[in-house]
């Protein structure tokens, strides 16, 4: 049987380190994506620590470059035959607004158009690797994204620390749309994507957030703030776990009682999803159709 293949974006720490080291147990060979090589040195030896015998490879990228996930992508279908599993996690939750090496606001870069881009470079492997997974981390956040304006989607613009939760709230929500409009996309592959809420996890991401430091050492004594194991454990589930092999489209919540809210309207607006999907493709340089 040939080995088993998963690459996680954003595996040098936090959620995304804890999905990795969760797949190396499993026995997965795992590729671990993130921006800073001494970290995903680090990262590496750390997963070769825990799982013995396990074979983990590291690959450099800026998911808010084009060019960067361009070349991560080719990297990877150099690198491997098949790819079973591919855990889009990476995110960051900047205060004040940044733009990406393409133009783009960074945070809508990274959260979005990247791991947009990177699935769409590696659908075909993935169809041919079948049955396989892809797993979206998003966000209970996507509830505060407002009014979404496709045609400015990655418009770069100005905010301050306040305004930031609400552009990441809508990179969050763009993480679920693009998740249910590649799940019809995929529909009869035999591939699946999911989205995946970790809940509130002690990481550096929830570091950034305002208050976090008023707020981070309270919830650190409830069930709301969560450990990066912990956060870890349903984008696992979706990826490896029988019971989700013939489930997709969906977003799983982490979050305690998010189960009895209903679902936002945006999630439920099956034109805005498409519009999205080919605004994201235009200016990620992908064919629309």
């Amino acid at each position: 049987m040939d080995e088993r293949i998963a690459v996680v974006t954003g595996a040098t720490s936090g959620i995304g380190r804890e999905i990795a080291a969760g797949l190396a147990g499993r026995g997965y060979r795992v590729g671990i994506v993130g921006r800073n090589p001494v970290r995903a040195e680090a990262a590496a030896a750390d997963l070769a620590g825990r799982a013995p015998g396990a074979r983990v490879d590291t690959f450099l990228a800026d998911l808010s470059s084009r060019a960067d996930v361009r070349d991560l992508a080719a990297r990877l279908r150099d690198r491997y035959r098949r790819l079973d599993v591919l855990v889009n996690n990476a995110g960051v939750h900047t205060l004040r607004a940044k733009v990406s090496a393409d133009g783009f606001d960074r945070m809508i870069a990274t959260n979005h158009l990247g791991p947009f881009l990177l699935t769409n470079l590696l659908r075909d492997l993935l169809v041919a690797s079948a049955p396989s997974r892809v797993v979206m981390v998003a966000s209970e956040a996507h509830r505060n994204a407002g009014r979404l304006d496709v045609d400015r989607l990655a418009e770069p613009g100005s905010y301050g620390a306040l305004g930031s939760l609400r552009v990441y709230a809508r990179s969050k929500l763009l993480n679920i749309l693009f998740t249910q409009e590649m799940a019809e996309r995929l529909q009869g592959t035999g591939v699946t994507i999911n989205a995946v809420c970790p809940g509130m996890v002690a990481t550096d991401l929830t570091r950034e957030v305002p208050g976090a430091g008023r707020f981070g050492p309270l919830a650190a004594r409830t069930p709301l703030l969560r450990t990066p194991e912990q956060g870890a454990r349903m984008a696992l589930r979706l990826a490896t776990e029988p019971e989700f092999a013939g489930s997709s489209g969906g977003f799983y919540s982490s979050t305690p009682g998010a189960r009895l809210l209903p679902a936002s309207a945006a999630s439920k607006d099956r034109e805005l999803r498409r519009a999205v999907w080919e605004r994201s493709a235009h200016l990620a340089g992908l064919p629309a159709r």
